[in-house]
């Protein structure tokens, strides 16, 4: 069976194969040739190379530089490698893990350094349990399917767990009408409650039309909310400072695409089932304890 790479591992092979390149022209004499067949690196065909060129590629020192390969070694290595291939792709699911793991710990600290700026910043519509022990933002963007898929998701997840407290971003990163339609919602959440923003948030992700003035404006009326007003602040300097903000704070967190998750330490990206949410929540409590 034939498992597939991801790039890290891809990478890792490469480099695997690269540094049995090197043992092979070691203890072949550096003419490179094989007992077995050629392994197939890229879809181009591999420039030959030195022993000395190919040592240098990995930054080993060549002879010159007083560095030598004991040619009797390479060739055990080459052996080994040869009846035993496997051990090249338990070293790459062990660089993959270990890359996996640094990139966690990177985007940690990176929520740690921006959790005011994620979790209070004090214009944030925050629903599900404001005293909620797990808190859940997304990043949302109107005009994006799969935010409108997620919006179910999300809804489960807080029918399922009762203490998750749910902060939306407003993130309009797919044009002219994702940002009119962030704005109204921002407006909407300025001068009315946090229940007039819920209507209007859940009204906005499940439409699939065009997002328009006239639209936004028989939403208003829909919901009882004067648009006139809307309108108005809609164009202030606080609603277009709130979406900055917001860009702003996805820049740093490398958020480019919604939805986006970020659950307390973590960072979810792209549509997700309710359930790996709930789990989330069930193992970010149990690692509290």
């Amino acid at each position: 069976m034939t498992l597939p790479l991801t790039d890290t591992a891809l990478i890792g092979t490469c480099l695997a194969a690269a540094a049995l390149g090197v043992l092979v022209l070691t203890s072949s004499g550096g003419n490179g040739a094989t007992d077995s067949a050629p392994v197939a690196v890229t879809q181009e065909a591999a420039p030959e190379v030195s022993t000395e060129e190919a040592l240098a590629q990995l930054g080993i020192g060549s002879s010159a530089q007083g560095t030598e390969v004991d040619p009797e070694f390479g060739a055990r290595v080459r052996a080994y490698l040869l009846e035993n291939p496997e051990v090249i792709f338990e070293a790459v699911a062990v660089f993959e893990e270990r890359n996996a793991q640094a990139q966690a710990d990177m985007g940690r600290a990176v929520i740690e350094a921006n959790a005011d700026a994620l979790f209070n910043d004090g214009y944030s519509w925050v629903g599900g349990n404001p005293e909620g022990d797990i808190t859940l933002v997304e990043f949302v963007d109107y005009r994006c399917g799969f935010c409108q898929r997620a919006l179910d998701e999300v809804m489960t997840l807080l029918e399922a767990d009762p203490d998750i407290r749910l902060i939306i971003k407003e993130f309009p990163i797919l044009g002219p009408e994702s940002d009119l339609a962030s704005r109204f919602a921002i407006s909407v959440l300025r001068l009315g409650d946090d229940e007039a923003y819920d209507s209007v948030h859940h009204s906005l992700l499940g439409h699939t039309g065009p997002i328009s003035p006239e639209f936004l404006a028989g939403l208003a009326e829909e919901l009882g909310l004067d648009f006139d007003a809307i309108s108005a602040e809609m164009e202030s300097d606080e609603v277009t400072n709130i979406i900055t903000e917001n860009r702003a704070l996805a820049q740093r967190l490398q958020i480019s695409g919604t939805p986006t998750f970020v659950m307390e330490d973590e960072m979810i990206r792209g549509f997700v089932d309710a359930e790996v949410l709930i789990e989330l929540a069930e193992t970010l409590r149990e690692d509290a304890r």
